[in-house]
């Protein structure tokens, strides 16, 4: 078992990238989509059944977990791995985010955030060394910078502000993250969508020095032109030789589109969040199950998928167990749609690795735009 974390790149077409993150606990086959475990459980999912669809790492939430049931709590039953049954990689997120959008009376000032809970109203202070002492108590294998995250869209003079104080935030993360063999932690590019600002900032990061670089404060309102329109050159700011992540994204379009641009990493509640509101991603785009014209039809979701909705189960009868409000539907079209989203990079790791990735991401458009299968 190795004891280092490391990065190697194993083929590139054009701006994309295929390779392998080593870690102690497991290999991260990039490019890679995390699914999100906010709460230390991938919702409607048993971890087997997360390791099922292909994913080698998950996303653990720092400001969830802080508050319930406590990083001291977790650490005190074995960390987080143990406790919620994951054995492959894992990555928190700082809190940061969370604490923007979803805290109660939040004052943010150059030591940190003061925030009222959003469960019980309870005060709690998170700092650049507090977020590190909760990744840290948790036992996550790739740990994230503290950072402020402003929406979009915002005037530049705050977007500059929220960047300089994420990058002061960067060098006390580095500091109190310390010497952690086997840990990694990344650093958070911000600047909105001011090229100047994300040059600044990736400037500042590298400076400081991490295992690994974030690509943060997109997928927060600025729409997916703006998007791509930063993620044209923001990767390239950034190491070669290190992972590059963009955090929060997305939809299968968005994902294909920040691989062709060089991003090797990927997380968003999306899959997990529509598989409960009965909204399934297939190959030929998103089908929405609650529609009356499911109700009679024996087909599967998607006839080429092998997870066990496809499978096992008919369009009729995963409308039914929707409309009837049963758990099982939520598990089955999150089942799905985790299942679509790693089929999905995989196609986008062997179109790398065999230099045809025009001709994957063509016939992927392709599919979508045909839209589902005709109604009976």
């Amino acid at each position: 078992m190795t004891s280092a974390f490391t990065f190697e790149l194993r083929a590139t077409d054009g701006k994309a990238r295929t390779g392998v993150i080593t870690t102690p606990r497991g290999k991260i086959r990039t490019p890679a989509f995390m699914p999100v475990g906010t709460a230390a459980t991938v919702k409607a999912m048993l971890p087997e059944s997360v390791a099922a669809t292909g994913a080698d790492i998950i996303l653990g939430n720092t400001y969830h977990l802080m508050l319930r049931p406590t990083a001291e709590r977790i650490a005190r039953l074995g960390g987080l791995h143990k406790f919620m049954n994951w054995h492959g990689p894992i990555l928190t997120d700082s809190g940061g985010f969370q604490v923007m959008s979803l805290a109660a009376l939040r004052k943010l000032t150059e030591e940190g955030v003061t925030f009222s809970s959003h469960i019980d109203g309870s005060k709690h202070v998170l700092t650049p060394e507090r977020s590190m002492e909760i990744q840290r108590l948790l036992g996550s294998d790739i740990v994230m910078c503290f950072d402020e995250c402003p929406a979009l869209p915002a005037p530049d003079e705050e977007v500059a502000r929220a960047m300089r104080l994420s990058m002061r935030w960067a060098e006390r993360s580095k500091a109190a993250f310390g010497d952690r063999p086997g840990h990694a932690l990344f650093g958070i590019q911000q600047g909105g969508v001011n090229r100047e600002l994300r040059e600044e900032s990736a400037e500042a990061l590298k400076v400081i020095g991490f295992d690994g670089y974030a690509i943060g404060g997109l997928a927060v309102g600025e729409g997916q032109e703006a998007m791509f329109g930063v993620l044209d050159y923001a990767p390239q700011m950034l190491p070669a030789d290190k992972p590059r992540y963009l955090m929060g994204v997305g939809k299968p379009d968005d994902i294909v589109g920040a691989v062709q641009r060089g991003v090797d990493m990927m997380d968003c509640v999306l899959p997990t969040r529509s598989g409960r509101t009965g909204q399934a991603w297939t190959r030929r785009g998103q089908v929405n199950i609650k529609n009356a014209r499911h109700a009679d039809d024996p087909r599967p979701l998607d006839e080429d998928c092998t997870c066990p909705a496809c499978r096992n189960y008919s369009r009729a009868y995963l409308h039914h167990v929707f409309r009837a409000g049963e758990m099982i539907s939520g598990m089955l079209l999150t089942w799905h749609n985790l299942h679509y989203y790693q089929e999905l990079m995989q196609g986008l790791r062997d179109a790398i690795a065999e230099g045809r990735l025009d001709a994957f991401v063509s016939e992927f458009h392709r599919l979508r735009a045909e839209g589902d299968i005709e109604p009976i």
